[in-house]
């Protein structure tokens, strides 16, 4: 399921954040609505509305959603497996609906490390192409 995952290094005294790629293959891993709110939910308090946008990428749809707040990271699904909380966190995330199935980008960390590295992930995002 999971592809690859980065490290973010630190920027702006924030510490590193991380970069996973997960994809489950074509018709599986949810909804996505259902993934959008799974990340959301991964949230609270957050400090504002999330962003949430849908363009086209090679003719792929793109969504892109932002927030920041306080992070509760599932190290696996379920409760009881969850991670310590983050305050001070944001959120870059975004689901490529490509012809064999979704691929979930997500960077997660510091507010201030990921919000300099976003317009790193948008790049990486502007170059996917269905194979």
């Amino acid at each position: 399921m999971r592809v690859a995952e980065y490290n973010v290094p630190a920027t702006g005294g924030g510490g590193d954040a991380e970069c996973t790629v997960v994809t489950f293959g074509a018709h599986q891993g949810g909804s996505l609505d259902a993934n959008v709110t799974r990340w959301v939910q991964q949230f609270g308090p957050i400090a504002g509305p999330p962003t949430r946008t849908t363009r086209l990428v090679e003719g792929i749809p793109v969504t892109r959603v932002e927030l920041a707040g306080s992070y509760h990271p599932m190290m696996m699904p379920g409760p009881s497996d969850a991670g310590a909380v983050q305050p001070g966190s944001r959120l870059i995330g975004a689901i490529v609906q490509g012809p064999a199935g979704e691929w979930f980008f997500k960077m997660t960390g510091p507010d201030a490390t990921v919000k300099a590295a976003g317009p790193e992930f948008d790049a990486m995002i502007d170059s996917v192409r269905a194979l």
